[in-house]
């Protein structure tokens, strides 16, 4: 007899209020999702009791038998999923049935737009799980009992998913969770049990645990006597006979068959089952390794981004297995931070069953794997971007390119084949979501030049414009543009490729006289010979700015950069970044102030304007309205707004009364 000691309520997360009422309305078109869910819950829960009775066998309380049993009562309405997995003990449970703990949430809610199909897919991306749930059922009740506990502290969790969940103490003989789902009253076909055989198999067969149905009676044909004897023999004490129960999955690893006996489905179904995704992936590699270590894995490329791509702690990724025992997931040990996108398993048959954290990070064996597995991914990568079909590694960089650069600082046994992975928009790209490879812009180098140009900026527009590109654009260099924060770390770990220096167009002198083939007509160049040989010396100039901007700057020069701007604001080959000083600035970094080089344009008419005048005052607002123009020029932010108004204003009044 069942006994129940205090009943508690409590109110839903508001994140998860917000999530149901949008998977019963968003997913209601996929709405058999919810048994691949709750199946693959039931699997890992399972997988998670093997490993623990690794070090501890009394877990298994005497039954070591892990499968996942579904039933239906057709008079009662009810679905119900049973595992003899892990279970949950009271805190366990509200911390897993009433709250979503992952970084973002809100984000992620107010990002859904109203549109199904699309918030459908936003959602499968985001891992509905257990809540998937109330998809069909109008009420949902939750038996758990953690193994190892005793009888009397199982809990039962229950609601109607209209805002508040229930708790109570219960007894329950069976250690793992049974999940009753009181379906709707439209939801008939999920009390079939060929309709539960022909979705399991759709989207399950690859589990490693076996998955029972109990087998109808007028499917089970007793063999005269001995037939009568064996469902005598299982009759209950009450005179009911019990189910005999047959398994619907093949309930093998999925990792472990040869590629030849496996179809694009089962691979596609796999991938959903691991990483709770909607959608199909973009890639994948199964590969056996043989050698001083052997090791399976079976690793997929989303098409879609995971929801928690930029949580750099997130537990979600690659699942470490021992000869099939579950032993971690997520862990930086198997798999790269830059590759946490990567979704799969790696079995060892090397590795101990009973490894730790602190084995695994110490473990040669491990360290082997990591190599080897990393090795597969980025050959998967080069595989894609030597398609012929441009835009499947098109689509793959503009998802996860920003991830894939942090490679470069953190791996540098790899970060030349990441460096060939890369991918740029140029000042010659027509298109804006194009992209192209360092190799091809070294391709496309002018002759006699021997650096590849790049320009960092808060975004493509500010990249684009920057002052500092106007003498590439005159001679036809192509520049980067790196618009992304993590490019300011990139380049000063990515010195060189290919044996061609990175430089920046906005540091150091610029000397691009040794090039040829300029994109500049006879008569554009004779203009320009003409213009210098007119234009007065600026020396005088460049002098009175000094003084007159005194601490602001490091130095005054004549620029070689600009041909239409007045002045831009240059730093040394070895200073840090404007860009990079407002990043670390906005991080709430103290960052001491870097001061810049101005160069001023000897043949902008405004400096034969600043060398007549005679005025020291307006002299000086000339000065600090070039500087603040620069600034601006940069994406950078004026120390005094109000000041560079009033001189700008009054210099404008000043020209306009001549």
């Amino acid at each position: 007899m069942t006994t129940t000691t205090g009943q508690e309520t409590h109110a839903f997360q508001t994140e998860v209020r917000q999530l149901l009422d949008l998977m019963i309305h968003s997913l209601y078109s996929n709405k058999e999702i919810f048994l691949r869910e709750l199946i693959s819950n039931a699997s890992d829960a399972s997988d998670k009791l093997r490993f623990a009775a690794l070090s501890d066998d009394g877990l298994y309380e005497g039954d070591s038998s892990l499968e996942i049993r579904l039933s239906f009562d057709k008079e009662s309405r009810t679905l119900t999923i049973s595992d003899a997995g892990i279970g949950m003990d009271h805190d366990e449970v509200i911390a897993n049935l009433g709250t979503i703990a992952r970084s973002g949430t809100k984000e992620f809610l107010s990002s859904l737009s109203g549109d199904q199909a699309s918030d459908a897919q936003m959602i499968g991306q985001f891992g509905v799980g257990f809540y998937s749930a109330f998809i069909v059922a109008d009420r949902v009740t939750v038996l758990t009992r953690r193994a190892g506990t005793e009888e009397s502290a199982a809990i039962r969790w229950s609601s109607k998913g209209d805002g508040e969940f229930t708790i109570e103490t219960v007894s329950k003989a069976q250690r793992g969770t049974d999940v009753i789902l009181h379906l709707r009253e439209d939801q008939d076909e999920f009390i079939d049990g060929w309709r539960l055989k022909s979705i399991i198999r759709k989207f399950s067969d690859h589990v490693a645990w076996p998955i029972m149905m109990p087998i109808p009676p007028e499917e089970t044909i007793p063999d005269e006597e001995e037939g009568e004897k064996e469902a005598e023999s299982k009759a209950d004490g009450e005179g009911e006979q019990k189910p005999e129960w047959e398994k619907i999955n093949q309930a093998s690893a999925l990792w472990t068959r040869s590629k030849s006996e496996i179809s694009d489905e089962e691979y596609t179904e796999f991938y959903k089952h691991v990483s709770h995704d909607f959608d199909e992936p973009l890639s994948h590699i199964h590969a056996r390794l043989e050698g001083n270590y052997e090791y399976t894995l079976l690793l997929y490329i989303p098409k879609r981004p995971p929801f928690n791509l930029w949580d750099r702690e997130q537990k979600d990724g690659v699942r470490l297995y021992v000869r099939r025992v579950f032993i971690t997931e997520g862990s930086e040990d198997l798999m790269p931070r830059y590759l946490r996108f990567i979704r799969g398993v790696v079995d060892s048959s090397d590795l101990p069953l009973n490894v730790s954290r602190e084995i695994l990070q110490q473990n040669r064996v491990m360290s082997a794997i990591r190599k080897g597995a990393v090795s597969k991914v980025l050959g998967l990568m080069e595989t894609l971007a030597k398609d012929e079909d441009e835009s499947k590694y098109n689509d793959f960089w503009k998802t996860f390119g920003m991830v894939i650069k942090e490679g470069i600082i953190e791996d540098a046994a790899n970060k030349d084949r990441i460096a060939k992975l890369l991918r740029f928009s140029t000042t010659h790209d027509d298109v804006a979501e194009q992209r192209i490879s360092l190799q091809a812009y070294i391709e496309r180098m002018k002759e006699g030049q021997e650096a590849i140009y790049y320009v960092n900026a808060e975004n493509s527009a500010a990249a684009s414009s920057s002052p500092h590109l106007e003498i590439f654009r005159r001679k036809g260099i192509e520049v980067l543009l790196l618009t992304d924060r993590v490019d300011e770390w990139l380049v000063t770990h990515l010195n060189e490729f290919d044996g061609k220096p990175l430089q920046s167009v906005t540091k150091g002198d610029l000397d691009l006289s040794k090039l040829g083939g300029e994109e500049v007509s006879d008569d554009e160049e004779k203009a320009s010979e003409s213009e210098e040989k007119e234009a007065s010396s600026i020396d005088g100039v460049i002098e009175r700015v000094k003084g007159t901007l005194g601490d602001r700057i490091k130095d005054v020069r004549s620029s070689a950069r600009l041909t239409d701007s007045p002045s831009c604001l240059v730093s040394d080959d070895h200073d840090m970044s404007a860009s990079l000083e407002r990043i670390l600035k906005e991080a709430g970094q103290d960052v001491p102030a870097t001061k810049r080089i101005l160069e001023l344009n000897p043949d902008h008419p405004l400096m034969q304007v600043m060398e007549k005048e005679s005025d020291e005052a307006r002299f000086g607002d000339w000065a600090n309205v070039l500087f603040d123009q620069a600034l601006l020029g940069e994406g950078g932010q004026l120390e005094d707004p109000a000041g560079y108004v009033k001189r700008l204003n009054g210099l404008l009044l000043a020209l306009s009364s001549k």
